[in-house]
């Protein structure tokens, strides 16, 4: 018989269970770090064309799950599927990261959400072989990235180190930057929602720019698109399991997943382990090692898993990064890190 979705770890944890051993996953746990995740992209061309194409898609995020055991497949695809899934140009170029066509107020007035299944039909694709292919007790989780985060680069065009241009463009236009928001807010439900019905156990949304916010704009930009994705997608399948992460907000943690109504809240490594135990007492949390320490290795790893898991282990805890690792980091320190975790017993 199948296992039961509220029955795998970290869906258990995500229903407020406190287990012996916390289970693990880890952002961009499928990635360059890996030399198999390498030659696989190779195979590919593009890493749009990867994204896109369901075998190899599937091959990158079962990699990880083959080698550490890790307690989640996270879906292999990228934030920027969303914006080219509404016809804005999208391309990643090597050394540089993802170029964006930007929007100004004309383009948005332009943008709708009505073909943005059909053309992510290949990674709601990959989401379906993966449920059909994982171990029973590996939970799968879907994402999407939070509007504002997926509004910065499309009012850009790339990174930029404060996100200026959007914080700038909302200043600005809040007008049309609202019927942005919109469009995204529905595309992302639309697409949770698919991946839900797809066999995704659970789905995050990356605001991984939330940080450039101050107060008034948070609430804006962050707090109430999130949560309007949330009651989307709460409407037609009220059990849904939803992490948020907001990374690097600080004090705004406070208050973010009942306001949001997120079951879960992921931490980034800045947040101290008293803020984090007091955010415990709301909802369960991930998180929150420092990658850097990944790549250190050694005691200061060993140090910084210790800290995480003495403070937070008591409580509902799913073990993470405080955001993704980085491609420099070498695959004997996440077997460490794995082993340590899972050797660790309250």
């Amino acid at each position: 018989m199948p296992m039961k979705s509220s029955d795998r770890d970290i869906v258990r944890v995500i229903n407020g269970e406190t287990l012996t051993t916390p289970p693990i996953w880890m952002m961009r746990q499928a990635g360059r770090y890996l030399p198999e995740y390498k030659e696989t992209r190779k195979q590919a061309g593009g890493f749009l064309d990867l994204c896109y194409n369901p075998e190899l898609a599937v091959e990158v995020t079962l990699q990880p799950i083959r080698r550490f055991g890790f307690d989640a497949a996270i879906l292999f695809s990228d934030i920027l599927v969303i914006p080219d899934a509404l016809g804005v140009g999208v391309r990643f170029e090597e050394g540089r990261g993802p170029i964006v066509e930007t929007v100004d107020e004309e383009r948005i007035d332009t943008l709708v959400s009505d073909s943005v299944i059909n053309h992510l039909s290949p990674v709601l694709e990959t989401v379906e072989r993966l449920r059909e292919c994982l171990p029973q007790e590996t939970a799968l989780l879907g994402f999407c990235g939070a509007p504002w985060t997926v509004a910065t680069y499309m009012i850009a065009g790339h990174g930029t180190p404060d996100q200026g241009p959007a914080r700038q463009f909302a200043l600005n236009s809040p007008v049309a930057f609202q019927k942005l928001m919109d469009v995204l807010v529905e595309a992302s439900s639309q697409y949770l929602i698919a991946q839900l019905d797809n066999g995704a156990d659970a789905v995050q949304i990356f605001d991984s720019w939330a940080s450039v916010l101050d107060e008034d704009q948070f609430e804006k930009w962050c707090v109430k698109p999130v949560a309007e994705i949330v009651k989307k997608i709460r409407a037609v399948r009220p059990e849904a399991k939803i992490i948020g992460f907001p990374k690097g907000v600080g004090a705004f943690y406070k208050g973010y997943a009942k306001i949001t109504g997120v079951d879960m809240i992921g931490l980034d490594w800045t947040i101290p382990m008293s803020f984090a135990q007091e955010l415990q007492t709301d909802s369960p949390i991930q998180g929150n090692l420092d990658p850097k320490r990944l790549i250190a290795g050694g005691s200061p790893l060993d140090q910084g898993i210790d800290a995480v898991l003495e403070n937070l282990a008591d409580g509902p805890l799913v073990f993470n990064l405080g955001h993704g690792i980085t491609p420099e980091t070498s695959i004997e320190h996440v077997q460490q890190m794995v082993t340590r975790v899972k050797s660790f017993s309250r």
